[in-house]
C-alpha cells in the first residue's frame, strides 16, 4: 500500500461508499456557508474557526474538547474521518492537521475535495444527516512535533539542515500584500517574508481538479528550492492553513520526517518586534 493510500480516498470511492457506518464524511470550508448551500450526500460540518479553536485566545482546542467534537459527529472506536472541503481542500488539510497534532490518526482526505467532485458533474444536496452520538475512544499523545512556534522559527533561521518553506502567494512573500487578495489586508503589522524561506505557493502542489500532482512532480517542486527529506523543514503561510496543506504533502504524501507547521504564520511573525525580515 502506498502512502497516498493511507491518506487519501477518491471521489469514486466516497460515492461507492456513502453510507456506511465505518466513515464519517466531513466538510471543512474556507467559505462557511458553502456547506448550506450544498455539500456531499451524507457529509455534516465542522466550522473551521468556531468548532477547531478554543474562542477565548488564539489557540486550538483542547483534547478534551476534540473528544467532545467527535462525539458530536457520530464518531465512534472504529470511525475513520473522511474529510473534504473547497479550494483544493486548503481548510481540510487544516483539520486533517490538527486531529493528528492531537492525536487522532483514524483520518482521511478526499483527494480533491468538493472542486474536484462538482468538476466531475456529481450531486450536492442541502440535506443534514441525523447524526447519532459516537463514542470515539481516548487519543494519543499531542504530537509536538508536528507544530511549530515562534522561538523555534527564529532559531530555526539559517540553521544547517534547516528550511523553511513560506508557501504564500509571490506577493505577500515579496512584501507586496500580507493577506491573499480577496481578504481584508490586515493583522500583520509589516510586510515580507522570513529570511532563508524558500517561496512555493501551496496551490502549486496541486492539479487544475484539486486534486495532488503526482510524488514525481511533487518531489522537484520543493527539491528545486532545496526543500527535501533531509531537512528540518517548517512550513508556514498567514494563519496556517494554507502551509497545512504543504505539510501534508511533505510529511503525509512525500514521507519527508521533519515537517512542522507553523500555524503562528506571518499574522504572528509579522507583528513580532525585533525579529529579521526580509522583503
Amino acid at each position: 500500500m502506498s502512502a497516498r493510500d493511507e491518506v487519501l480516498v477518491t471521489t469514486d470511492w466516497v460515492a461507492e461508499n456513502s453510507g456506511d457506518p465505518a466513515y464519517r464524511l466531513i466538510e471543512v470550508d474556507e467559505d462557511t456557508a458553502a456547506y448550506e448551500g450544498g455539500h456531499i450526500a451524507g457529509a455534516i460540518a465542522w466550522h473551521w474557526k468556531d468548532d477547531l479553536h478554543e474562542g477565548l485566545r488564539r489557540e486550538f482546542l483542547s483534547q478534551e474538547r476534540l473528544v467532545e467534537l467527535l462525539e458530536r459527529s457520530g464518531v465512534g472506536p472504529d470511525t475513520t474521518v473522511v474529510l473534504y472541503g473547497g479550494n483544493n481542500n486548503w481548510f481540510a488539510t487544516y483539520a486533517y492537521w490538527l486531529v493528528r497534532y492531537l492525536g487522532f490518526d483514524r483520518v482521511k482526505l478526499v483527494d480533491g475535495g468538493r472542486k474536484k467532485w462538482e468538476l466531475e458533474g456529481r450531486e450536492l444536496t442541502i440535506e443534514v444527516p441525523d447524526v447519532a452520538p459516537g463514542a470515539p475512544g481516548a487519543l494519543g499523545e499531542v504530537r509536538e512535533e508536528l507544530r511549530a512556534f515562534r522561538d523555534e522559527v527564529l532559531a530555526h533561521i539559517g540553521g544547517d539542515g534547516n528550511a523553511l518553506v513560506d508557501v504564500r502567494s509571490p506577493a505577500e512573500y515579496a512584501g507586496e500584500l500580507v493577506a491573499p487578495p480577496h481578504l481584508p489586508q490586515e493583522a500583520a503589522q509589516v510586510p515580507g517574508h522570513i529570511p532563508t524561506a524558500a517561496n512555493v505557493p501551496w496551490a502549486s502542489a496541486a492539479r487544475e481538479d484539486g486534486s495532488f500532482k503526482s510524488d514525481e512532480e511533487l518531489t522537484a517542486l520543493y527539491g528545486n528550492v532545496g526543500v527535501t527529506p533531509d531537512k528540518d523543514v517548517i512550513a508556514y503561510c498567514r494563519i496556517g492553513e494554507r502551509s497545512s496543506h504543504t505539510w501534508f504533502v511533505l510529511h503525509e504524501l512525500l514521507g519527508y520526517p521533519a515537517v512542522r507547521n507553523y500555524d503562528g504564520s506571518w499574522t504572528e511573525y509579522g507583528s513580532l518586534v525585533g525579529v529579521p525580515v526580509e522583503r
